[in-house]
């Protein structure tokens, strides 16, 4: 499994399965030309986007971020529509780091839609429950809200299937939660009302996760924004406030859905000068 260690830190990727969407809808209005030189399509003009939850290890706690689209959870439709050729083998990447899904303290997810938040459920109709059984997870509370009474937009993405196991669990906050000394879920909106990245800061060293504000290393320009964006502008502004952010930091990116990059870090000039690239 790929991982970025630390003294004090370790972040490893899980697998959380893989899904295939249409470059288009993920790129907006940038035309194909532009895009297409940062990031391969297949011949149906989709883009790989990997759906693999991080695993942060600090000060004793082991914290999730999101959690792919699950095992067992989508028909066999909604697979050919998402292009989704993998599903999450979660307790199979923790196995390997003799852990379970119950050892897991915190989930943070950044936001409900399906790819994110599938995975929190383990089992089919009339027997689901809990896939991290003993975490506390965080979303904010206007995602929240909008997970449980989507409108008729994004229903097509919260599903009443991916909350009502882990309704128990769920803790909210408004603007930005410390969930231990070191990481934070800020809300940001854009891509979806309730929409937050991750900050982590450990010894001097800053790690962002953007999310889908910027799902990809390809996505760092910040009008490279998504048709799925429910707010493109809000995107935008976060996007240049976050980057700015990073900048002042030398921060490293972290990535959920990359095909490619695990990590990067950019400097000034925005050139790669450090990344950790996928292996499994």
């Amino acid at each position: 499994m790929d991982q970025l260690v630390r003294n004090g830190l370790t972040i490893t990727w899980l697998n959380g399965g893989v899904t295939h969407m249409d470059g288009g809808a993920m790129f907006g209005v940038v035309p194909k030309p532009l895009w297409s030189k940062k990031y391969p399509h297949n011949e149906a003009n989709q883009i790989e986007l990997r759906t693999d939850p991080m695993l942060i290890q600090k000060d004793g706690y082991n914290i999730v971020i999101d959690a792919g689209i699950g095992k067992g959870r989508l028909t066999e439709k909604q697979k050919r529509n998402y292009g989704v050729f993998e599903e999450s083998s979660i307790e199979e990447s923790l196995s390997r780091l003799k852990l379970s899904r119950e050892d897991i303290d915190f989930v943070l997810m950044t936001h409900m839609h399906f790819d994110h938040a599938t995975g929190l459920v383990r089992g089919t109709v009339d027997k689901e429950s809990s896939f991290f059984s003993h975490a506390v997870v965080y979303t904010s509370e206007i995602e929240w809200n909008e997970m449980r009474s989507p409108n008729i937009r994004s229903k097509n993405t919260y599903w009443e299937m991916n909350w009502k196991s882990i309704q128990a669990q769920v803790k909210t906050f408004e603007q930005e939660v410390e969930v231990i000394p070191g990481v934070k879920l800020i809300h940001t909106g854009g891509h979806s009302d309730g929409h937050c990245i991750v900050i982590i800061e450990h010894q001097e060293e800053t790690f962002i996760h953007m999310a889908d504000i910027m799902p990809t290393h390809a996505h760092k320009n910040p009008l490279w924004v998504l048709a799925y964006d429910d707010y493109p502008m809000t995107s935008i502004h976060a996007k240049e406030k976050w980057h700015s952010f990073a900048k002042e930091k030398d921060a490293y990116y972290l990535f959920y859905h990359d095909y490619k990059y695990r990590a990067v870090k950019w400097n000034k000039d925005g050139e790669i000068v450090d990344s950790l690239i996928k292996t499994t």
